[in-house]
């Protein structure tokens, strides 16, 4: 089992992997107890928008994602928060609009990277310097959320009392979108982006099940993330599959426990 060790790719995977088990159900806890998880989705597929964008025009394809995906969760918050068009329905047509310039972007390409890695997640394409920004990435927004937690937290619930308690609502769910589209980024690697979501929303949901405040379900959706990071991880490395079905089902399989342990 330990074998595993021996290869810096693989080593460099579980350190990306456990940096997203951190940060990402943190994200996701104010996500799904608002309502709003699908938002993911939606991010997700921009973000491979981007990456089709680099491909073609030559750029680095994360770099050229991470923008690309922070205006599309802006512009999503905008319609939400403007009521121009329903949440669900802006949510909708950005997942399918999103996904289809990818594609089309993707197909026009004329370079040789797959873009399979960036939809199911790569293991073997996680290098030094995407750990190195995917450390720095989560250190400033688990900071940024540890000084706003209790405005997060109450926004989450009740938006219009924190209006009236004084909060900044409008700058902090641009925040919150923003912060969750570079998450989105950075996880595809090892993720990928079609699968990216049930990573935010999974690992929560089965907390939620076995907690009874918002602050240990939050503890208990990293815990719960870190194993199925780990397990998924290894489980790929040894049998030879996508990282990312892989981390997915142990994290299906340990909201299936969770519903059978859980009150």
């Amino acid at each position: 089992m330990f074998e595993i060790f021996h290869y810096s790719f693989m080593v460099r995977a579980l350190l990306a992997g456990l940096l997203v088990a951190v940060c990402v159900p943190v994200l996701g806890s104010f996500l799904v107890s608002r309502r709003y998880s699908l938002i993911a989705d939606s991010l997700a597929h921009v973000s491979l928008a981007g990456v089709g964008a680099g491909l073609l025009f030559g750029g680095t394809p994360i770099l050229v994602a991470i923008p690309v995906t922070v205006a599309g969760a802006l512009l999503i918050e905008y319609l939400r928060q403007n009521k121009r068009i329903s949440g669900e329905i802006s949510l909708a047509i950005l997942m399918s609009g999103g996904l289809a310039v990818a594609i089309v972007l993707a197909t026009l390409s004329s370079s040789g990277t797959d873009f399979n890695s960036y939809l199911f997640g790569s293991i073997t394409t996680t290098q030094d310097q995407d750990v190195v920004a995917l450390l720095i990435g989560v250190v400033i927004i688990l900071g940024i959320i540890a000084w706003n937690y209790r405005s997060l937290v109450h926004i989450s619930f009740n938006e219009d009392s924190a209006r009236i308690a004084g909060i900044n609502v409008t700058g902090l769910n641009y925040l919150l979108a923003a912060m969750t589209a570079i998450m989105v980024v950075f996880s595809m690697r090892i993720v990928g982006g079609l699968l990216i979501s049930a990573l935010l929303v999974i690992p929560v949901v089965a907390a939620g099940r076995l907690s009874r405040s918002f602050i240990w379900c939050m503890i208990i959706a990293i815990v719960l993330a870190v194993i199925a990071i780990v397990t998924g991880l290894l489980f790929a490395f040894y049998a030879g599959i996508a990282a990312g079905g892989a981390i997915v089902l142990s994290a299906l399989a340990l909201f299936v426990l969770a519903l059978l342990l859980g009150r």
